[in-house]
């Protein structure tokens, strides 16, 4: 029988001279499902005849405009809201969405879009290229409260609109990362009610909120593209972990991904467990500003002190792929492997830094996790077990999304921090932007005059070639000194009723509704 992870971790303390001699390095298991059964499909009731229930762990950003979304839990629910230009698949390319086709000029600076044909916005208004320009130009200026600033689009020099459908954005200078920002929402030009009743072009159109409680969306009938099977969905925000076991098993909710492997087990056989990763860079991100983190030293002991394969072992059955740097997998050309064990576990060699720093007998520190993300918080668990033994004593301060975002993100008042952080495009740019110095979204306050440089080259760069080796350099430049404590691209479980399908898996973080549907 599965043993609980306090009863583990009473075992870690207690031998703990065994557990620093010995690493387990049996690979990542994949989930089956147990029950055996060969019963039919279970069909929708008549009062569900078409529409499901999605459990969320989080409420979402205070407003729902997609150009004011901080929280990736906000961005995941309402990719099935708004699109943009251009818009990703699950096998990371990009394709054209509001935008029928385009055209780049040879000198990679001019791009010329045509807006689809018949695209309408779900209050019936036609998608014109003036929409268009607006919203690119409201993401490029982020003069208007909230809006946050897509830095990519401050090397667009001109716009030009020829007719209704069409759109001409010139740059200063080449990128060839600039598509994937052209994902950004497109929303009405005009419409000033984007906090509150959002209005996108995507399959499914923003019904109603009630805040900490749920979100309703419709099937958009009039969408350009594959119409969504399921006529409504209803996302219901349950932030506590023993509550999302029983939503499930009562039969309240329908699918909720981004489970643990320890709920997964207590599911039962009336779900089916689809596996793919959450595409984010899990780690216990560290205040760079901060005594005694503004030491490289004391950075670098924690790498040492915490031993990732057992964070892996203990807390997630094995589940989720180790990383090194602010870099996951799916970014293929981009992730360098050979950061991924930079660090290996080694408690004398983290003593002998915390010395070397002036802390032979350690120090006192916190860990902030918002509470209603179970796998952050048992993986904060297991750290604090792990640096008992290089004589930190860490706590766990557990605390709301809320005060997280606004406290420790935005505020920056934190020691350490146990989260997950999301690319948003399918860029290395997206995921390295944000530890150059003078980044707004810079939480870590990480301040390195050769990183930036590094990132400089990579967004400059004249060719594929230049900008990769930029980016690696720039990865490794955050792993030698030690930024954070990188751990793992957490795989995502997600449990989808029996008699549902249509699971599909993104390289960004995203969850995709369109596809779901009660088989047949």
């Amino acid at each position: 029988m599965k043993r609980k992870l306090w009863e583990i971790l009473l075992l870690l303390g207690l031998l703990c001279a065994v557990l620093c001699g010995c690493k387990d390095g049996s690979a990542a298991k994949t989930p089956e499902d147990e029950s055996g059964s060969n019963e039919p499909a279970a069909q929708p009731s008549e009062a569900r005849a078409n529409e499901i229930t999605v459990g969320i762990a989080q409420d979402l950003d205070e407003s729902l405009d997609p150009h004011k979304a901080v929280a990736a839990g906000t961005k995941e629910v309402m990719f099935n809201v708004f699109e943009g230009l251009m818009k990703p698949t699950p096998d990371g390319d990009l394709i054209p969405a509001v935008a029928e086709k385009y055209e780049i000029s040879d000198d990679q600076l001019t791009y010329t879009f045509t807006i689809r044909e018949g695209v309408t916005f779900h209050n019936g208004a036609p998608v014109t290229a003036e929409d268009v320009g607006e919203s690119l130009a409201r993401c490029k200026n982020a003069d208007e409260p909230g809006v946050l600033g897509v830095e990519a689009f401050s090397n667009i020099q001109h716009m030009e609109t020829a007719d209704s459908r069409s759109i001409s954005i010139t740059l200063g200078e080449p990128d060839s990362e600039f598509l994937s920002y052209l994902t950004t929402a497109i929303l009405p030009a005009g419409y000033d009610g984007q906090d509150t009743a959002p209005v996108g072009t995507g399959p499914f159109k923003f019904v109603s909120r009630a805040a900490q409680d749920s979100i309703v969306l419709e099937r958009f009938d009039g969408y350009w593209g594959e119409p969504a099977y399921l006529d409504k969905v209803t996302f219901k925000i349950i932030e506590n972990a023993d509550s999302i076991l029983m939503s499930l098993q009562s039969g309240a909710v329908d699918l909720f991904a981004h489970l643990t492997s320890t709920q997964v087990a207590q599911l039962g056989n009336e779900f089916n467990i689809e596996e793919g990763t959450m595409n984010l860079v899990q780690a216990m991100y560290l205040n760079n500003a901060v005594a005694p983190f503004d030491d490289v030293r004391v950075r670098q002991a924690l790498c040492y002190a915490i031993d990732r394969q057992q964070i892996l072992d203990l807390a997630f059955d094995g589940y989720g792929s180790l990383i090194g740097s602010s870099m996951y997998p799916a970014f293929g050309k981009y992730f360098d492997d050979s950061l991924t064990n930079y660090y290996p576990y080694d408690v004398e060699k983290a003593k002998a830094l915390l010395a070397d720093a002036g802390y032979p007998d350690g120090f006192s520190m916190t860990i902030t996790v918002p509470s209603n993300y179970q796998p952050h918080l048992d993986t904060a668990q297991v750290i604090v077990e792990q640096l008992k033994q290089v004589g930190i004593a860490a706590e766990i301060l557990p605390v709301t999304w809320e005060s997280w975002l606004n406290d420790t993100y935005i505020g920056r008042q934190f020691q350490t921090t146990v989260v997950g952080v999301d690319a948003s495009t399918m860029t290395a740019r997206a995921l390295l932007e944000r530890f150059t110095s003078t980044a707004g979204n810079n939480f870590i306050n990480y301040n390195n005059a050769e990183y930036d440089a590094f990132f400089q080259e990579a967004i400059t760069a004249a060719d594929d070639a230049a900008q990769t080796a930029a980016y690696k350099q720039a990865e490794a430049n955050l792993t030698e000194n030690a930024a954070n404590v990188y751990i793992q691209d957490l795989a995502d479980l997600v449990a989808i009723r029996k008699g549902l399908t249509g699971v599909r898996f993104y390289p960004i973080y995203v969850l995709d509704l369109s596809g779901i549907r009660y088989a047949a």
